[in-house]
């Protein structure tokens, strides 16, 4: 049962320790010593659990399925209550409830935030808020190397040329994925810089964008942003979390770039230019086109940034675009592109040979030149039924806990999708604060569902129902 998990967890405990290390730092720097003492004991216990989880001895043994993912919604648990401490023993009064909350949202990048004004908040604190988001993105792509196993064959194919999935090299892919992810959170902070955006929210903009998370260093995105290539930089930004962060990172690396790899990435690339091209020619009618622009890249990228333009006419499609999700081995959320579109496609076929039973269809899947895998089609018309139920699940109890009809269908999608509630959606400003004690718990729980679909719930569920 022990052993791989073990570790895994323990590389995560010592990122937190890095982190606490760093807000120590910038306080310092900064003379910023009303919560100076929350991020000492944070550094201190993260250590801890660090080396005494890296430490334990154990033996070598195969690791199922259901030991991976137990490990994975473990560390979706306990992860957040060491990156809850700052919040809990702030100067701000939190509850436990509520600094959990603000973990949780931050670790599963859905940006849902019990403060109501920002403005008030030591800047350590922000920082270290954006942070929780930092290493959530990075513990979400690591997980989906670790329960690869339960994924489409033909990505764990495509990933063996950019990363090893031998267990006895966890260590070796993990700092992989580190190293890229970290390249990449510098890119973005130097491009923000570039365009005058000042250093302290370029940082906290950069954990956001590159994990997909939804945490802002200030009240509102108009406050930052005060140019129209302002708004151009930051929709491009956007795309890093929807794509690849291997394709990202090839954007960079010119020496090595190799375009046969990325089949997936560049079919999304023309998805994204398609949606622009439909929202220019039929809703820029208002000359809104970079408002519009920004807003379809915060949704498909499930990141939910807004600038302060009502756009709640369009809310269905930018929730639809929210829904449908990026790439397979990017920190977006959502459905993933490569399901809805293989379903569609697959869907197509079965009509069209239905209609014109003599004629001969490719049966061909998406991004590959590999025949429709009729258990992975299977799976993700499985994941769509489980989505559908777990909305209405959500939506139900939401609205018995006093909340309106609308409201509660679009925070359930937003939930379920961990995208942060703004005007685009047309539910801005919702206090979580005020929130009854039992539906923050039951919006903990399914922002954890989201991040690692409810399919990998129902697989433990069989595990301990259903032993035999």
């Amino acid at each position: 049962m022990f052993g791989l998990q073990i570790r895994y967890l323990s590389f995560f405990f010592g990122i937190i320790s890095i982190l606490s290390f760093f807000n120590i730092i910038y306080s310092y720097y900064l003379n910023l010593y009303l919560n100076l003492d929350t991020y000492y004991l944070t550094l201190f216990v993260s250590i801890i659990i660090s080396v005494i989880l890296y430490k334990i001895k154990f033996k070598e043994i195969k690791q199922s399925i259901f030991d991976k993912i137990l490990t994975v919604f473990f560390g979706y648990i306990f992860i957040p209550i060491i990156l809850a401490i700052p919040f809990y023993l702030s100067i701000y009064n939190l509850t436990f409830v509520d600094s959990f909350f603000e973990a949780i949202s931050g670790f599963t990048s859905t940006g849902f935030t019990i403060f109501e004004n920002i403005k008030h908040v030591d800047q350590s604190l922000i920082l270290w808020r954006s942070s929780t988001q930092w290493v959530g993105g990075l513990y979400f792509l690591f997980s989906i190397i670790f329960l690869i196993d339960i994924y489409d064959e033909n990505f764990k194919k495509t990933l063996t040329d950019f990363i090893s999935f031998n267990s006895s090299e966890i260590s070796k892919q993990a700092l992989k994925v580190l190293f890229l992810y970290s390249f990449l959170t510098l890119g973005i902070f130097i491009i923000l810089n570039l365009f005058s955006i000042r250093a302290f929210n370029s940082l906290n903009l950069a954990f956001s964008i590159i994990s997909s998370g939804g945490f802002l260093p200030v009240n509102d995105l108009s406050n930052i942003i005060r140019d129209n290539s302002q708004i151009i930089v930051l929709s491009f930004l956007m795309l890093f979390s929807f794509l690849s962060i291997f394709f990202c990172f090839n954007l960079f690396n010119l020496k090595n770039r190799n375009i046969n790899f990325f089949y997936e990435d560049l079919h999304l690339i023309i998805y994204y230019i398609f949606i622009v091209s439909i929202f220019f020619l039929f809703f820029s009618f208002n000359n809104d086109f970079l408002s519009n622009l920004f807003s379809i890249s915060s949704s498909i990228s499930n990141i939910g940034f807004s600038i302060e333009t009502d756009k709640s006419n369009l809310s269905f499609i930018f929730l639809i675009l929210v829904i449908i999700g990026g790439s397979f081995f990017s920190t977006s959320s959502g459905l993933r592109f490569i399901k809805v579109y293989s379903l569609f496609k697959y869907s197509m076929n079965q009509i069209l040979s239905f209609s014109k039973p003599k004629n001969i269809f490719m049966n061909k899947l998406i991004f590959t030149k590999i025949n429709f895998d009729f258990e992975e089609i299977n799976k993700y018309f499985l994941t769509i039924i489980v989505f559908i139920i777990s909305l209405f699940l959500l939506s139900t109890i939401l609205t018995i806990s006093g909340i309106d009809f609308e409201n509660s269908f679009k925070l359930s999608i937003l939930t379920l999708m961990n995208t942060v509630n703004s005007s685009i959606y047309g539910i801005a400003d919702f206090d979580f604060n005020n929130l009854q004690f039992f539906t923050k718990y039951i919006l903990i729980l399914f922002m954890i569902i989201g991040r690692i679909e409810m399919l990998t719930i129902l697989l433990l569920l069989k595990k301990f129902l259903f032993k035999n």
